[in-house]
């Protein structure tokens, strides 16, 4: 940063207040002549010039005031350089010692002036300092001469100025976007870290339900069926099933914290995958079941499998909680766009529009949505329910 910095205000008229000193003092010693009959200041030309020093000097004191204003009072501003310039000129012809002062000019225009006056400034200085130098026959020669070259010059200023304003504009609101776009960008990361967030709780969640909690629901039943069981062979038979679902459970709960597909899906196809979760299925609950595949069967993408053999447990799982049904069918069709699960049984059914409290309905359909899918459920209380689900036949990476 520039000792300059935040001392501007104070260091111009200082400067001025220099200039004019050492104008005044040589004027002074050179001695000022008298005026000559073509002085281009008649009102002015019997006021004797440490007069005119004096009203220099009480006109820069407002130089302190105007340069921190100088962006809101524009034309003041203005006004006030043209007479400190008139008045440095009017000194320039009574002495030439003065143009030393009349130089103060340049830094004034670069420092008060706005943008597109600096140029028209600093020319009316360098006009004030050459022909206050001159002879007195050859001015008004001189005059059309540098006005050939003024006029053009402040022309240019003015345009120079005009696309340099343009360019701090767009540069001021290239910095203000700059700044908004980061800022939302900030905000964007914020939400999608909150949405992972969340979408790894509701995965969690998910699993959960679907492994530990379903295995625990049929532990219990099997320990409950060994306790109400006479002969001991029963009541082993029940215990064995305990057993292995607790092992189940315990298999598929580190699986569904590591992120990993369900086991089934690891050593068999989807079809094969979901045969074996209805067989286990109706073996445990005591329902009759009717397993169909139609269609060419065909290598999905992981996650698209994952969601199939999902909504089968969850489907299945729900029969056996709350529909008391006696038969079950299940349909996995393969289409060519499609592949679609339907799950039907004869129980008592329920009203799909009441709201619940339960998680399985509503984490069927976050995974069906999240696979491009759509899920729809068809019940009246005592006609039974069907599940119909419709996925995208995306392929897999090969057979396994």
């Amino acid at each position: 940063m520039s000792w300059l910095d935040g001392r501007e205000r104070w260091v111009y008229p200082a400067l001025a207040y220099a200039l004019l000193a050492i104008s005044a003092t040589a004027a002074a010693l050179l001695g000022v002549p008298a005026a000559p009959p073509e002085w281009p200041f008649p009102p002015w030309q019997s006021v004797p010039w440490p007069v005119l020093v004096l009203l220099a000097a009480v006109w820069l004191a407002a130089v302190p005031w105007l340069y921190p204003r100088r962006d809101r009072r524009r034309a003041l501003v203005v006004t006030h350089y043209l007479v400190l310039l008139a008045l440095a000129a009017a000194l320039s012809f009574r002495s030439t010692a003065f143009v030393v002062f009349a130089s103060i000019g340049y830094p004034l225009a670069i420092a008060m002036l706005p943008a597109r006056l600096i140029m028209a400034g600093v020319t009316l200085t360098a006009l004030v300092n050459v022909t206050t130098q001159s002879a007195p026959g050859a001015r008004a020669t001189l005059l059309t001469v540098i006005a050939g070259v003024a006029l053009p010059l402040v022309l240019a200023g003015w345009y120079v100025s005009a696309e340099h304003d343009k360019r701090r504009r767009l540069v001021t609101r290239l910095r203000a976007a700059m700044d908004e776009n980061a800022d939302l960008n900030a905000r964007l990361l914020d939400q999608a870290r909150r949405a992972g967030v969340l979408d790894e709780r509701h995965r969690v969640a998910g699993e959960i339900h679907d492994t530990l909690a379903q295995d625990l629901v049929a532990l219990i039943g099997q320990l409950d069926a060994a306790s109400r069981a006479g002969r001991d062979d029963v009541r082993g038979r029940h215990l064995d099933r305990a057993s292995e679902l607790a092992r189940r459970g315990l298999t598929e709960t580190r699986r569904s914290v590591s992120a990993l597909r369900p086991e089934p899906l690891e050593e068999a196809r989807l079809p094969d995958a979901i045969g074996h979760l209805a067989r286990s299925w109706a073996d445990t609950a005591g329902v009759e079941l009717r397993y169909e595949v139609t269609g060419q069967p065909v290598p999905l993408s992981a996650d698209v499998e994952k969601v199939l053999f999902r909504v089968t447990q969850e489907s299945l799982a729900n029969v056996a909680k709350h529909a008391g049904a006696t038969r079950t069918a299940l349909t996995l069709s393969y289409t060519d766009e499609l592949v679609l699960l339907d799950i039907r049984d004869d129980g008592t059914g329920f009203a799909p529009q009441e709201r619940t409290d339960g998680f399985g309905l509503d984490g069927m359909r976050r995974r069906v949505r999240g696979v491009g899918g759509t899920l729809e459920i068809e019940s009246e209380p005592g006609r039974g329910t069907t599940v119909a689900t419709a996925v995208p036949a995306l392929p897999g990476h090969g057979e396994r």
